[in-house]
């Protein structure tokens, strides 16, 4: 069937941060995937530059981890959760075990980020609970962050346009400016900061009362709506070293990081930092099915090992968690980013990719800095480069380049102001290249349709003044 004989079907759904007013007008509906490209009903054929949601890192139609699923489905497709555990989850578990530092002995599966996230804070307050500190309960995490969409995981997440509209949230739910060097939150310049962002929690720690604090949650980047944020390579170090010093249990958040994006197996090693709780899902099963997990050191994991009575095992599960099919698409998926060495190749096109994006400053003033690592790159885009303005908020520049973007066949994730390219894995330098073109086209597109309408960048003719409403 065709868009059109399908779309009155789209107004029966919700779609995830989508208004579905605007959705059903023009929906875009899939039909098949092959290597970096989908392909809609009307056999539209697009590059899929986000790789689904940061998830399809080994592309589509990976023939391993679809056969690997089959032929796991012939055999056992479910287990009885409560009572037992599978072939493939235990495959899984030693492999995970494998491709992370010795610390990390303890696995628990589960079907999705939020879930993911959600047991790590879960666990983290449980830990001081049974260690003898039950009065450490909240949860300190970042501005701009995005740590799922379960009440719990969203309270722990700093954007105010997707948790607003929930609130109120439990309490416990402390949050400190991000890492944000561009449009630094104190007005300060790195590298004379002192890189306050980070020192800033151990001011938090002290104010809240470290008897009271349970964890630290962040991301090695963020990649959210709000923004796309890179720390400076001092800020996890000190991050580390504060938790440590107030007995806080430091979480990473790896589920979009995880699995080569940034080219590295987890983005922690960019950092030279690893976690007390490491958090994962996305990638690691390439999108082939629901798979995420979280994994803790041998010192979270020994306060939960004990006798039946004493009532120390984890209390929490979920119904999916450690499906056989799962497990099987999970092995399948890590082994093929291992073998044909994903990660490397994220690094060499994405640093490829990153370098010709930034290029493209020299000939489009709106870009102001690319950001990013390996296959997760970030353009963000502004008014004025030189005072970092941002454009008003109803131009959402960024949105208008995507949507150039779709029209040349390339899907990206924009905010307002920035544009994210996270194409999978298998990503050529070829591909990459056609990426940067259409991107390139798209930026003239939008910036020449805005300069006829007198809403071009500061400075130039047909540009707003600031009086015009830009904001700040």
């Amino acid at each position: 069937m065709s868009t059109k004989e399908l779309a009155e079907a789209t107004k029966r759904m919700f779609l995830p941060f989508m208004q579905m007013k605007e959705f059903t007008e023009d929906p875009l509906i899939l039909a098949e995937g092959d290597g970096i490209y989908v392909t809609d009903v009307d056999g539209r054929r697009f590059i899929d530059g986000i790789s689904g949601i940061f998830t399809c890192n080994l592309g589509y139609r990976n023939e391993r981890v679809i056969e690997a699923v089959k032929a796991q489905l012939d055999r056992l497709h479910f287990h009885l959760l409560m009572y037992s555990t599978n072939e493939r989850a235990l495959e899984l578990t030693d492999l995970l075990c494998e491709i992370t530092p010795p610390q990390f002995n303890t696995v628990h599966l589960v079907s999705g980020g939020s879930e993911a996230t959600e047991t790590a804070m879960k666990i983290a307050r449980q830990y001081h609970r049974q260690t003898g500190q039950p009065g450490r309960y909240k949860i300190i995490s970042r501005y701009w962050s995005y740590h799922g969409g379960t009440m719990g995981a969203l309270a722990a997440s700093g954007g105010a346009v997707r948790k607003g509209v929930y609130e109120p949230f439990p309490t416990g739910f402390v949050h400190i400016p991000p890492p944000f060097c561009y449009r630094c939150p104190f007005n300060l310049e790195y590298d004379e900061c002192g890189i306050v962002c980070a020192e800033m929690l151990d001011e938090v720690i002290v104010g809240e009362g470290p008897e009271t604090v349970a964890a630290f949650i962040a991301e090695p980047i963020i990649a959210a709506g709000d923004g796309f944020v890179c720390p400076p390579p001092e800020y996890f170090k000190i991050i580390r070293e504060i938790c440590d010093r107030h007995g806080v249990v430091m979480i990473m958040d790896e589920i979009i990081t995880g699995f080569g994006r940034t080219g590295k197996m987890f983005a922690s090693e960019l950092f030279d930092v690893w976690p007390d709780i490491l958090v994962m899902g996305k990638g690691m099963s390439g999108g082939y099915y629901p798979l995420a997990a979280t994994m803790i050191t041998d010192e979270i994991a020994g306060a939960f090992w004990g006798d039946t009575e004493e009532m120390v095992q984890f209390h929490a599960g979920h119904t999916f968690g450690g499906s056989p099919l799962a497990g099987a698409a999970g092995v399948a998926a890590i082994r093929e980013l291992i073998e044909q060495d994903l990660p490397a190749n994220a690094a060499s096109v994405g640093g490829r990719m990153k370098k010709k994006l930034a290029a493209l400053a020299n000939k489009h003033e709106v870009i102001g800095q690319v950001t990013g690592e390996g296959l997760l790159l970030g353009i963000e885009y502004v008014r004025d480069r030189a005072t970092h303005e941002p454009f008003p908020e109803d131009v959402a520049f960024a949105k208008q380049v995507d949507a150039a973007c779709r029209k040349r066949g390339l899907i990206t994730r924009p905010s307002s102001h920035v544009q994210i390219i996270a194409p999978p894995l298998i990503l050529t330098d070829e591909q990459a290249d056609e990426i940067v073109d259409t991107i390139d086209a798209a930026i003239q597109e939008v910036t020449t349709g805005m300069a006829k309408s007198n809403v071009g960048p500061a400075g130039k003719t047909g540009a707003a003044s600031p009086a015009d409403g830009a904001a700040g």
